[in-house]
């Protein structure tokens, strides 16, 4: 989503070819949502490692465990704005930290903040905040710097940045982006997603061996798979997962929903979210059967109170 003083905003036609006009969205059948932990003040984040579903407050600067029944703070970091997790191969977590100037954590499963970064190899800060993060199969790491918050979103100066595996510090990999969200890798790791929020889009990149980025491309207008729900300048993607089959799972914030494309960017299903209309993130059930989502319930509203529901997957 997008982000103010206040909250932080969580967040072609397609590949050649892949739509020549506007389709009609799949019919999208009601869904069986339960509120499974509410009265969250910036829900975002949610991650499942094991039994357990990590998820963030981003306005209260913390990161949460649920167990099923208890929700125990494990990070608690003031000025942080908590965003996106991660989960790494040596069982710790990558964490964002939305506010202005953004910084990124490595916790332990407990919480214990092992290192952090607040500025590239170069020293450049992080100027509009980390949003979310991706991790590669080798440990190698991709990070979205979102940009400054207006009313009016109108600076393409979102970046992408990569830690490559073993590596100490950050570099960029993608620049003039805009507000960068949501990140996401191709299960045979050669594709990257990032997710635009405030050009309703999701570009792809081609991983090169050395983990740097080419051929940029658009893989999906949002605005050509679905009908607008808003007038918002915010009205876009917001982080995403993806399934095994390559299949991604959009958040859009101020839309109320969450989108599954192809990995050739056709529109499968549309999860409408009855708890709000900031969807932020979404997260898998360890069988995959269910989705967790985080969601604020009014987008407008400064202390971005909402909820992590849990609705079906759709196979």
């Amino acid at each position: 989503m997008p982000t103010s003083t206040i909250p932080r905003l969580a967040p072609a036609a397609l590949l050649a070819g892949a739509l020549a006009c506007a389709k009609t969205p799949p019919a999208a059948a009601p869904n069986q949502e339960t509120v499974v932990i509410d009265s969250v003040g910036g829900p975002e984040g949610p991650l499942v490692v094991g039994g357990d579903l990590y998820y963030v407050a981003w306005t209260g600067n913390a990161l949460y465990k649920w167990d099923g029944k208890t929700s125990t703070v494990v990070n608690d970091e003031p000025g942080c704005g908590h965003n996106g997790v991660a989960l790494t191969p040596a069982k710790t977590l990558l964490v964002a930290c939305a506010n202005d100037p953004g910084a990124i954590m490595e916790v332990d499963l407990t919480g214990k903040k092992l290192r952090e970064w607040k500025a590239d190899r170069d020293g450049t800060p992080f100027v509009g905040g980390i949003n979310d993060i991706a991790v590669a199969a080798d440990g190698g790491a991709y990070a979205t710097v979102f940009g400054p918050f207006a009313e009016r979103p109108t600076r393409i100066i979102g970046k992408v940045l990569y830690l490559a595996p073993e590596a100490m510090n950050w570099v960029e990999v993608a620049h003039d982006l805009n507000y960068p969200n949501g990140v996401g890798i191709s299960p045979d790791q050669h594709t990257l997603y990032v997710a635009q929020t405030a050009g309703n889009s999701i570009l792809s990149f081609t991983i090169a061996p050395d983990g740097t980025l080419t051929d940029r491309s658009d893989f999906a207008f949002l605005a050509r798979l679905t009908h607008d729900t808003s007038d918002s300048w915010w009205l876009g993607p917001d982080s995403m997962k993806l399934d095994p089959n390559g299949n991604l799972y959009v958040a859009q914030w101020s839309a109320g929903r969450v989108l599954k494309l192809s990995p050739q960017g056709e529109l499968l299903h549309v999860f409408d979210i009855a708890a709000g209309r900031g969807t932020t993130n979404v997260a898998f059930s360890p069988d995959g059967r269910d989705l967790y989502v985080s969601v604020v319930r009014d987008p407008d509203d400064p202390k971005a109170m909402g909820s992590i529901v849990k609705v079906p997957n759709l196979e």
